[in-house]
């Protein structure tokens, strides 16, 4: 399982730029952008959460 987070990070990070990410945010609109950092936010806690048990 940890194989596959480290390859979705790999993938985002080779083919996602941070400026692409910030254009396709404002273009949908400040609130999608806010729920979606948000979301990300609760995984990354969520997964932490899980790890330390």
């Amino acid at each position: 399982m940890r194989n596959l987070y480290l390859g979705l990070l790999a993938f985002s990070v080779m083919f996602l730029s941070s400026c692409e990410v910030v254009g396709g945010i404002f273009k949908a609109g400040v609130w999608v952008g806010v729920l979606a950092v948000a979301f990300v936010v609760g995984i990354i806690l969520w997964l932490i959460g899980r790890g330390r048990r």
